[in-house]
């Protein structure tokens, strides 16, 4: 079943999230440096949510901001 993409920002944290589902306990976590944090099923090692750290901070730094993920985005009819 194909997953929409939903964005949340916490201003408090400052944390962009990107999420294909809700985070759950059996994902697990890793850290791919530059303070971005992906969360991965346990099962098929696919990335199921993103966490972007410091996001406004970075917004305000840079003009774009690369993600080290290869993205197959299609429409979700």
């Amino acid at each position: 079943m194909a997953e929409n993409l939903t964005f949340k920002y916490d201003p408090i944290g400052d944390i962009l999230y990107i999420n294909k589902c809700h985070p759950y306990p059996e994902q697990e976590s890793e850290e791919l440096g530059d303070d971005i944090i992906i969360r991965l099923n346990s099962r098929t090692g696919e990335i199921e949510n993103l966490e972007i750290l410091f996001f406004s901070q970075r917004m305000n730094e840079q003009q774009e901001l690369k993600l080290p993920v290869i993205a197959n985005l299609r429409l979700g009819v």
